[in-house]
């Protein structure tokens, strides 16, 4: 949306027309992992857009909106320091603020502080001290109160009754914010997390390579696969997984590009995720009947988790697509690939040849 130096918080697919779907708070995060996204990129100079600065510190003055997601903070000082912008003074006081409040800390997602784990790693490695101090805070707090000992699962929160059912996105910021911190400073403990976490995903892995999307963290099963969303399996998986490649997970690769090709046919729908007329992915594949009906998916895993037993990926009665894309997604394909040249299997594809 170049009138409002921003990318949206959706773009709708065929109703009745193609159309940008904006909501200010979703806009402004979501264009900040975009901007992380290009900085993986050579020659940002060159770009369309290429006032980096001018957006990004636009979308920082967002946190002042009370609807405002708290992983954004994390964002901000992430985006920033991979893009060498210093944050405004208002994002720094506003993590400065949890910092001073164990109180707060607590009511925080696993989402929200696994994306401030990674950004005040990202500050102190471009800063220094100041930065590590406040890195060092948040990556205890997420070990001590989110991992869960025997299943090497997330918990969803520190505290509350939806603790113990976390997402698949739970997964993912927490994974790789130990990852990064464990790398930014040698913490061995660090990287022992994550990567048996990562080990633990990767064995709920779908036979299709499919993420699912709901986990019940005390047993460490997956109480409900769908949506399986595109992102999962192009951009927030790959972030982690790399990683988990470097550091030796065993099938991490494998699980890597198996995800990544449930895009194109190899899925339950049996079709091609990308639309190559716009160049973006369908959101999701949804089971019929769900697009908008969060209490059944709320019950299916209430019920799962109370009779101890695991979804599948074919537990279904028929599938329909999320006919969108939102900006995010390609921010995170941008910054899983961007850089990269040794996965040609999957970069490679005559589906993305200009």
């Amino acid at each position: 949306m170049p009138e409002r130096g921003r990318y949206s918080h959706r773009f709708k697919f065929d109703v009745p027309e193609p159309c940008n779907d904006s909501i200010p708070e979703s806009d402004a995060f979501y264009t900040l992992n975009v901007l992380l996204g290009f900085s993986q990129l050579p020659g940002l100079g060159g770009h369309e857009h290429a006032d980096i600065r001018k957006i990004y510190d636009a979308c920082c003055r967002e946190v002042g909106n009370p609807r405002v997601r708290t992983y954004m903070y994390g964002m901000g000082l992430w985006a920033g320091a991979k893009l060498d912008i210093a944050p405004p003074g208002l994002l720094i006081d506003r993590v400065k603020a949890f910092l001073a409040s164990p109180s707060t800390l607590h009511r925080l997602s696993a989402q929200d502080i696994g994306m401030l784990v990674s950004g005040t790693a990202a500050m102190a490695l471009k800063e220094g001290e100041r930065w590590r101090a406040a890195a060092n805070i948040f990556a205890a707090h997420l070990s001590e109160h989110y991992h869960h000992p025997t299943t090497h699962l997330f918990y969803n929160g520190s505290t509350g009754h939806r603790r113990r059912f976390s997402s698949f996105a739970s997964q993912v910021y927490s994974i790789l914010a130990l990852y990064h911190f464990g790398e930014a400073f040698g913490a061995d403990w660090a990287i022992g997390l994550a990567n048996m976490a990562a080990a633990q995903v990767i064995s709920l892995q779908g036979p299709r390579g499919e993420w699912g999307w709901f986990y019940y963290v005390p047993r460490g099963e997956v109480v409900d696969f769908y949506e399986i969303y595109s992102v999962h399996q192009h951009g927030m998986a790959p972030a982690f997984l790399h990683r988990a490649v470097e550091h030796g997970v065993p099938g991490a690769r494998e699980a890597l590009v198996k995800g990544f090709l449930w895009l194109f046919h190899d899925n339950e729908m049996s079709i091609s995720m990308l639309r190559p007329h716009e160049r973006m992915f369908y959101r999701s594949q949804v089971r019929e009947g769900e697009l908008d009906s969060i209490w059944r998916r709320t019950r299916r895993s209430i019920v799962n988790a109370a009779l101890a037993r695991s979804d599948t990926a074919d537990n279904h009665r028929g599938l329909v697509l999320r006919k969108e894309c939102r900006s995010y997604e390609l921010g995170w394909i941008l910054w899983s690939f961007g850089a990269r040249s040794d996965y040609v299997e999957v970069t490679g594809r005559r589906e993305f040849v200009v």
